[in-house]
């Protein structure tokens, strides 16, 4: 079975489970990790269950996973956020995803990113294109910064860069067409790669939240970088991502107002 396969196998199984407790959590499977992040029953067994489809057929690969950390295999590496979106999952709010991407040798080969709750199954892998529900996805067209349709994520835990990124939302907001803030950076990437949204950039993620989701907007023709135009979003967590048309333009953006941050 060829790591897509399990991939898409392992995020159908995984959103069955999650759905079966959609609105169904007691207060005692719900554990706060910090101020604004938290875990459910239903993260650990999501992850649980997608970990073992992926030991079934590529036993020794190494594991970057929320819930349980890193652990080092041979040069293929599964990337998994097991629910991305979790505060969104425990109010009901219908925005929440499965992220699995695949990396052999620091490259990007393989993506999934699943919403259970739309029936949505984003897909790609390298060279081969992305697609949504099996049907080719593009990134949108639009050209200039003033008509692009915009998505964010706030970073509650990024405190000392806090005033910096809304100084940052504020300006994107008022130079763009709109802004969104839907609550799971995986998602707001594959909304990007088929053409919902025409940027995305957030501060402070993890590489699970990124990876499955990166290969989404290269393959569906668009680009990722960090805030800096450089390729280094994985490893310090800063994403900007686009149609490609306007990344120059939020790039500039971006990169002024981490310089004036970096000043002070």
């Amino acid at each position: 079975m060829k790591p897509l396969d399990v991939a898409v196998k392992a995020a159908l199984s995984a959103g069955e489970l999650i759905l079966s407790s959609y609105g169904k959590l007691k207060n005692s499977e719900i554990r706060v990790k910090s101020k604004n992040d938290f875990v459910t029953e239903v993260d650990k067994k999501s992850e649980a269950l997608i970990l073992s489809e992926i030991k079934q057929y590529f036993p020794r690969a190494g594991i970057q996973a929320e819930e349980s950390g890193l652990a080092r295999g041979d040069g293929m590496l599964w990337i998994i956020d097991p629910l991305d979106g979790t505060a969104n999952y425990i109010h009901q709010f219908p925005l929440f995803s499965i992220s699995i991407g695949m990396m052999e040798d620091g490259v990007l080969k393989t993506g999934v990113v699943y919403d259970p709750l739309h029936r949505e199954m984003f897909t790609a892998e390298k060279g081969r294109g992305a697609f949504l529900n099996k049907k080719p996805a593009r990134v949108s067209k639009t050209a200039l910064l003033a008509d692009a349709l915009m998505t964010t994520g706030i970073p509650f835990r990024a405190r000392e860069r806090f005033d910096g990124y809304m100084a940052s939302f504020k300006t994107i907001s008022l130079a763009s067409a709109g802004m969104r803030r839907g609550g799971s950076a995986a998602l707001d990437l594959a909304y990007v790669a088929c053409g919902r949204f025409d940027g995305f950039w957030e501060i402070n993620l993890s590489p699970w939240d990124i990876a499955a989701g990166a290969l989404l907007i290269e393959e569906a023709g668009g680009r990722i970088s960090d805030l800096w135009g450089h390729p280094d979003y994985l490893k310090n967590g800063d994403v900007l991502a686009s149609n490609g048309l306007i990344h120059a333009e939020l790039g500039q953006i971006t990169r002024a107002l981490e310089e004036k941050r970096r000043e002070e």
